[in-house]
């Protein structure tokens, strides 16, 4: 399932993506976040079943193929530590290590950091999780040399309005990376 980046001639922009450009190059999902889908990816990052990582991580290779790069970096959306610890798994981290695993290509889990605590996201719009999210992920300054100039594919479980990965994708492109790609597990249906 695409998800909104740059345009590629063949789609129709929604006038979200018209107003506020992504700043990645494209991205894919795997699955929708509806049903049994919502059900498995909470099961991964709530219910302790990161078994279910691996799976995921090939589902996503599927959709993702076409953004693959040689020499692309891969790297998951960071969780800041203290949700780390309750959670004792970053499930965006596992996906990314497997990812590498299925395609070949290097994993940074620690290329980005989550430098502030911010509350949970869920039930905010797109505006109020942007705001929330501004300085609150930065490259990890000794990992920053691992970037530049290359391809960066971000690994997030659920894309919901894209203002994580865009908070990610902007660090990025501030520290050197060439394109950035992202790719989700599941994404959010907007409703229409």
């Amino acid at each position: 399932m695409p998800v909104p980046g740059a345009p590629d001639g063949y789609r129709i922009e929604c006038d979200d993506c018209l107003k506020a450009p992504r700043p990645w190059q494209d991205g894919r999902a795997a699955l929708l976040y509806q049903g049994r889908a919502k059900a498995l990816v909470l099961a991964l990052k709530h219910g302790d079943r990161a078994e279910l990582a691996r799976p995921a991580a090939r589902w996503m290779v599927q959709a993702g193929r076409d953004l693959l790069r040689p020499g692309m970096l891969i790297a998951p959306v960071p969780l800041h530590w203290t949700r780390l610890i309750r959670r004792r798994y970053n499930q965006s981290a596992l996906l990314a290590q497997h990812l590498g695993r299925e395609t070949g290509l290097t994993v940074c889990p620690d290329l980005l950091i989550r430098t502030m605590r911010t509350p949970v996201l869920d039930g905010k719009t797109a505006a109020e999780r942007s705001d929330t999210l501004a300085n609150a992920i930065s490259v990890h300054p000794k990992r920053r040399h691992r970037m530049q100039g290359r391809d960066v594919l971000l690994v997030d479980d659920v894309m919901t309005s894209g203002a994580t990965l865009a908070a990610c994708a902007r660090v990025c492109r501030a520290s050197g990376a060439n394109h950035i790609f992202v790719l989700a597990l599941a994404r959010v249906a907007k409703d229409t």
